[in-house]
């Protein structure tokens, strides 16, 4: 018996660590989204996994949001002098891991494999799960035409106008196989507060994981990304203004809408509470620290044991 986690990077991570630090490794696991996977410099780089996998390991750089903490860039700035594409960074110690999940890809290893492989031997001991083993790509329409989302999210720092999401590959992509082993059994599902267009649609479009999710019968909660009009963290809020869609957590739960069973607000939405189509919870959702984390980890917990029947 356990809780399975949908997240994406850095303001997904943040949960995760709370839902570790209050359940055993055996009660949690991750379904990650892989739809900003991307090849760079021959190499295969997963940013969300990776970020969900330093998080965890304790490895990771919390300054900057992302990569490794003690980090050197000698590769870099070689990689510069030799007039390489230096605008996504790898530092040092990343790119070991890089080249690693790699070369187990090319010698045959699923990316599920290769995923739970790097985790264990960074002592990570809750499962991260690839949402597929296969390509899914996230492409970012804008006003200027489609985008690879790294292009979009890192190269051009998020600046062009969105139009609208298109996952390449999806159609033709399956669950990790993973993904059942954990929902066998399970008591509840989260979807982190993660961008809901580019962090938790990439996973759901894969053919058959919503559908998966829905038929396990357990409560399914989603805290909101969006606190009192902005963005926890990165475009969400930009993106939905963008969309014409107000930048509210009422409009993310409504995107919601069919899947989940109940909704995390902040306490800054409090006057949203009852007022949605959905049961509501309100809680403080902003994680500054450890505290704020492990709180949040165990009301949402909590929620799920409330729909399940519990009480509080």
């Amino acid at each position: 018996m356990g809780y399975l986690a949908l997240t994406g990077g850095i303001g997904g991570a943040k949960l995760a660590v709370g839902l570790a630090r209050i359940l055993a490794a055996e009660e949690i696991a991750f379904l990650v989204n892989t739809g900003d996977d991307f090849e760079h410099l021959g190499l295969h780089i997963s940013p969300d996994m990776d970020t969900l996998t330093y998080t965890l390991a304790g490895l990771s750089n919390a300054e900057a949001g992302w990569g490794r903490k003690d980090e050197s860039w000698h590769f870099m700035a070689a990689l510069d002098e030799l007039g390489g594409e230096t605008w996504f960074r790898l530092g040092d110690r990343d790119l070991a891991l890089h080249v690693t999940r790699t070369g187990m890809l090319r010698q045959g290893v699923t990316l599920t494999q290769a995923t739970r492989r790097i985790a264990a031997t960074l002592g990570v001991r809750q499962p991260i799960i690839p949402m597929s083993d296969d390509p899914v790509r996230t492409q970012v329409h804008t006003a200027s035409g489609p985008m690879a989302f790294q292009h979009y999210f890192v190269r051009d720092r998020c600046q062009p106008a969105v139009t609208g999401f298109e996952f390449a590959g999806a159609g033709n992509a399956r669950p990790s196989p993973d993904l059942a082993v954990h929902l066998e059994g399970c008591e509840g599902i989260i979807i982190c507060p993660s961008n809901p267009f580019v962090s938790v649609d990439p996973i759901l479009a894969v053919p058959g994981l919503k559908e998966a999710l829905k038929a396990s019968g357990v409560p399914l909660v989603a805290v909101s990304p969006i606190v009192g009009g902005r963005a926890v963290k990165g475009p969400t809020a930009k993106m939905m203004g963008e969309l014409g869609m107000p930048a509210t957590a009422g409009q993310v739960a409504e995107h919601y809408a069919g899947l989940i069973d109940g909704f995390i607000l902040d306490e800054r939405d409090a006057a949203l509470d009852g007022a949605l189509a959905m049961p509501t919870r309100v809680a403080q959702s902003l994680m500054v620290t450890l505290e704020d984390r492990e709180g949040l980890a165990a009301q949402a917990l909590d929620f799920i044991r409330t729909l399940n029947g519990g009480s509080t």
